[in-house]
């Protein structure tokens, strides 16, 4: 299993020392603090799966938080930040830097992901305005909206500036890669910090982001300790299907507009399946972002797979009946004829504001139904088969 291989090669490291990584910038740098023992785990930040990030601690009591796309090894889009305590004063010419002044106290979030990292660590009243609120579940955030204390700031394309400055947030977290009118939140001069954890391409380089989360807002402890509880239960249901001798397969998505979306093999969804004890059917497809496919094409590789996934927000309770009612070819496919469709009804769960944190419960539910005899007593959290 490729991901324990990978936990035991950046662990090695992370024993001696928790130096971070040098940018390409290393020049205009303070020297790397090599003198950090085990003790100072706890409360350093030192990406193991995630991709998107990478701290460096320096001896003069700041750090440099540098942020690029995990999707690309080299090139793209980068961003970079000073994260220095308040009342430290920094002489270094740090170019290309921006400072941001520690433990952050007020927060704006731009998508569910990155309000999910707040509810996993308890630290809601660090969150003072939010965008949508179609798909919020959490009753604490519901009543800091009611009492006023967190704010609605319009959707994507369209916020709210005079709402986003009378908040006067200390950061605000942002998507740069989606739509969203980014450009206009420049002109109220606070800081915007891309959060990229929905790039990742797999569950605990997702998850991880919550280490983010936590450096910026100074609970590093805390964000360590429940990402270590999260990696080991993990690691634990892969090594569960580690030996499975029958591989089920596993297509996902459905028609929209006349094209089926899915994902890539690369992608977070298909590692997913991969440590789940499942084959993806575009397991052999090197893209890691969305797919946009003709039915026939889904058709001929997906037919005879023994599972289909579906997410949706369907208005009541969904069934094979609503399903083929969609396209009535989608009763063609096998995993229809044998009831064997995985559902996930994202107006009844909290899809988006607590999956991405609980790989491991997924990841669980996903075992539960491929090899139910390796979880026989399982209660599903987000996906299960569809029932009628």
């Amino acid at each position: 299993m490729k991901h324990i291989i990978g936990w035991v090669c950046l662990c090695i490291p992370f024993l001696f020392g928790c130096t971070g990584k040098k940018s390409s910038n290393a020049d205009d740098k303070a020297n790397v603090n090599s003198t950090f023992t085990a003790a100072d785990t706890n409360t350093c930040i030192a990406p193991k799966y995630a991709k998107g990030f990478q701290v460096t601690y320096t001896e003069k009591g700041y750090c440099l938080l540098d942020i690029r796309d995990p999707q690309k090894e080299e090139g793209g889009e980068s961003y970079h930040f000073v994260l220095k305590p308040k009342g430290l004063k920094i002489t270094d010419a740090l170019q290309g830097y921006t400072v941001i002044e520690t433990p952050v106290k007020s927060t704006i979030c731009m998508t569910s992901l990155q309000l999910s990292n707040f509810i996993k660590l308890g630290e809601l009243d660090a969150v003072v305005g939010i965008t949508s609120t179609r798909h919020l579940f959490n009753a604490d955030m519901q009543k800091r909206l009611d009492e006023g204390k967190t704010h609605k700031i319009g959707i994507e394309g369209n916020f709210d500036n005079e709402i986003i400055m009378g908040i006067n947030p200390d950061i605000i977290l942002i998507s740069p890669f989606k739509r969203g009118g980014y450009d206009a939140l420049t002109e109220v001069g606070i800081p915007l910090i891309p959060h990229l954890g929905y790039k990742e391409m797999t569950p605990l380089g997702q998850a991880e982001w919550i280490k983010f989360v936590g450096l910026l807002i100074g609970k590093e402890e805390k964000a360590n300790r429940i990402f270590a509880d999260i990696e080991k239960r993990y690691l634990e249901l892969t090594k569960l299907t580690s030996q499975v001798k029958k591989r089920p397969v596993v297509f996902s998505g459905e028609l929209r507009g006349g094209n089926w979306y899915a994902v890539g093999g690369k992608s977070f969804l298909a590692q997913l399946f991969e440590d789940a004890g499942a084959d993806y059917f575009l397991k052999d497809d090197t893209r890691s972002g969305g797919v946009s496919l003709d039915f026939e094409t889904v058709y001929s590789q997906a037919a005879y797979a023994d599972y289909w996934r579906i997410v949706n927000s369907y208005k009541g309770d969904f069934s094979y009946q609503a399903l083929q009612a969609e396209d009535i070819r989608y009763a063609d496919f096998q995993a229809f004829k044998k009831k064997q469709v995985i559902y996930c009804n994202m107006s009844q769960k909290p899809f988006y504001e607590s999956m991405p944190v609980e790989p491991e419960v997924v990841l669980a539910d996903l075992i539960a139904v491929f090899h139910p005899q390796l979880l026989p007593d399982h209660t599903p959290r987000y996906y299960e088969l569809l029932k009628q």
